[in-house]
């Protein structure tokens, strides 16, 4: 085990102590999480699990391609300074909650699974262009520099330095994006519970003041979570692994 491993455990095991001594009454214990998961399992709860997780995963290609199409365009010699107003407004959304837009996305796009996919698309996109946008505007000149020298038009400057010279980067803004998908389930699902999935149980158990459930729903979405992180992290390993060349030479 190394030592970034072993720290980790060592952390771990620290709060697990913690909770399993803590004083207060209210705050179930670890076997009755257990208990509740093992409980909310034999109820269907990897059914709704599954439900939120290929949600969650449609939402970030939407707007993983929604965000990329308004960056590239914006930089582009033909539409750019047509596009970069919009790219402006649209990062200006993150500001904006989604009850808000609830109403109108409904009339726009009707209930059940489109309502849950526009609202969290509309969400998501607004925070990733943001994102994509400053890995963008964080190049160095000198590439443009290069690549001026070796007599490229704009349009190849625009397709090697912005597009192929960030790839690892928007695929990582994209990794970093992915965990806002989660945080807005509860939510969206609350507007639309014919599908199910795991906000629509943990609205139910939180009106039911039942914690032992709610904590068991918390943690099976971070383990789901941390997987998804992992795993994508892992692809962007794969896909890129110049870009940890000079990480590991430190």
């Amino acid at each position: 085990m190394g030592s970034k491993q072993a720290i980790a455990l060592m952390h771990l095991t620290f709060w697990a102590m913690i909770w399993l001594f803590v004083p207060w009454k209210i705050l179930p214990k670890p076997s009755e999480v257990w208990t509740a998961f093992l409980r909310l399992w034999n109820q269907g709860f990897a059914v709704e699990l599954w439900t939120s997780f290929w949600l969650n995963a449609e939402v970030l290609v939407l707007s993983s391609v929604i965000s990329a199409a308004i960056i590239y365009l914006a930089v582009s010699p033909l539409v750019g300074k047509h596009v970069k107003p919009y790219l402006t407004m649209v990062s200006k959304f993150r500001f904006m909650g989604l009850v808000g837009w609830s109403l109108a996305f409904t009339l726009m796009f009707g209930g059940g699974h489109y309502l849950k996919v526009s609202l969290m698309t509309f969400a998501m996109t607004a925070f990733m262009t943001t994102a994509m946008f400053s890995v963008v505007v964080n190049i160095p000149k000198e590439q443009f520099d290069h690549a001026r020298t070796l007599r490229m038009g704009e349009w190849r400057i625009v397709w090697e330095v912005v597009i192929r010279g960030t790839l690892d980067q928007m695929f990582d803004v994209v990794r970093q994006n992915a965990a806002i998908g989660w945080t807005m389930l509860t939510m969206v699902e609350g507007l639309s519970r014919s599908e199910g999935g795991v906000g629509v149980l943990l609205l139910s158990q939180n009106k039911f003041f039942k914690l032992d459930g709610i904590f068991a729903i918390q943690l099976a979405i971070l383990f789901l979570a941390l997987f998804q992180d992992f795993f994508l992290a892992k692809c962007h390993k794969f896909l890129f692994p110049y870009a940890y060349l000079s990480k590991e030479k430190h």
